[in-house]
């Protein structure tokens, strides 16, 4: 019996996270993947696209960990993400196409990159606010509600984010009689009658955060 081993990913067009590459083999479901660390998005390595030299190594990896033989045939996802890694199977002589990967697979690897953007400190209800694939202003209010410490978080290299990642921020206090918010740093309910730290930018449109005066 001819096995067929898919590759895909996931998390290249989140703001938060490195990106989750994944192999699976259809027939009995093994599954393997591994996550391009955030450095290769960050300034020169990112210009230069190393994340995507690094793709192979991740799949030599899985190829490994799967036992994977050149008898198999691959299935690889149509997108850029694995252009270098093409190059690689042909010249390795594997016997791969690229077609659209879809599941099991396609969900299995989105499910272990949200597990991993939540092992990183994104709330796991605020992803689900956010729909996948990960709506960038909003993942951009959750890091400016803790920039210190969400900034280091993000795909910094990204042209979206050297224009929106450095806003003047301005801070306020008040008062919110009637809450319906979360804290975005502490993501607990704002009770009503609760003063209130209040953060102020303006990216795609005015945003206003609002959190617990000790978050």
């Amino acid at each position: 019996m001819i096995l067929l081993i898919q590759i895909d990913d996931s998390g290249s067009g989140s703001l938060i996270g490195g990106t989750c590459i994944g192999a699976m083999r259809r027939e009995t479901k093994e599954y393997a993947y591994d996550i391009i660390p955030l450095h290769f998005y960050h300034d020169h390595a990112f210009e230069k696209k190393l994340y995507l030299n690094h793709v192979i190594t991740i799949i030599k990896n899985l190829f490994h960990r799967l036992g994977v033989n050149k008898d198999e045939k691959i299935e690889v996802c149509r997108g850029y993400m694995f252009d270098e890694l093409r190059l690689y199977l042909k010249e390795e002589g594997y016997h791969f196409y690229n077609t659209v990967i879809e599941d099991p697979l396609q969900s299995k690897i989105e499910k272990t990159f949200e597990e991993y953007t939540i092992s990183l400190g994104l709330p796991r209800e605020f992803l689900n606010y956010t729909k996948y694939p990960f709506h960038f202003h909003r993942l951009l209010r959750w890091v400016y509600a803790d920039y210190e410490n969400r900034s280091c978080l993000c795909k910094t290299g990204w042209k979206s984010w050297k224009k929106y990642g450095n806003l003047n921020l301005q801070i306020e206090e008040s008062c919110l009689n009637h809450s319906k918010y979360k804290c975005l740093k502490c993501f607990e309910k704002i009770e009503n009658n609760t003063n209130v730290k209040v953060l102020k930018y303006h990216s795609n449109k005015p945003n206003i955060i609002y959190l617990h005066m000790n978050c």
